[in-house]
């Protein structure tokens, strides 16, 4: 995982987090109500400064009940300091950001159930959400930013569905 992407996840209830302590509570919250459909999805935003900070947001949604969110913070400082004087390389960076973080825990994911003795676990982990629409500036951004998230293996929703990156991690911007 990136440098950028290590670190402590924050989530209301449980505080700060090690992405180890993120697999373990998604795994719980399933565990809880295993009769329940499951999507984990993640999605990012990010501040319209020239040194912005990205909220990454991984969500999982007990379909028709809720669910819960774990976000990291991430900054571009110090050695790894970014400047996005351009908006397009800001939404390209969320966009970025949401992959790797997705494929990281995605992998970490499926070795943690592999592991456990019930793997009739009924859940998805295959959307990320864009901060991206038909409707504002990014709309000429919408074919390359879906084909980079199709083509690391998740399939991208944009705005009004993309929820997760449009109002969760938005929260946090």
């Amino acid at each position: 995982m990136q440098k950028a992407l290590e670190g402590h996840f924050y989530n209301p209830t449980r505080g700060n987090l090690s992405s180890k302590e993120v697999i373990d509570e998604l795994v719980n919250y399933i565990q809880e109500r295993p009769e329940m459909f499951y999507d984990i999805i993640v999605g990012c935003d990010s501040s319209s400064e020239e040194t912005p900070h990205f909220p990454v947001a991984v969500a999982i949604l007990r379909v028709g009940e809720g669910g819960r969110f774990f976000l990291k913070k991430v900054k571009y400082s110090g050695s790894f300091n970014k400047r996005f004087v351009n908006w397009k390389n800001r939404i390209l960076q969320e966009v970025l950001l949401s992959c790797e973080l997705a494929l990281f825990l995605r992998e970490e994911f499926n070795k943690k159930i592999k592991n456990l003795k019930d793997d009739n676990l009924n859940y998805q982990f295959r959307y990320i959400h864009a901060d991206i629409g038909a409707n504002g500036q990014t709309r000429d951004m919408i074919k390359e930013l879906t084909g980079l998230i199709r083509g690391n293996g998740f399939e991208p929703k944009i705005k009004p569905e993309a929820y997760i990156a449009s109002v969760v991690a938005d929260r946090y911007s």
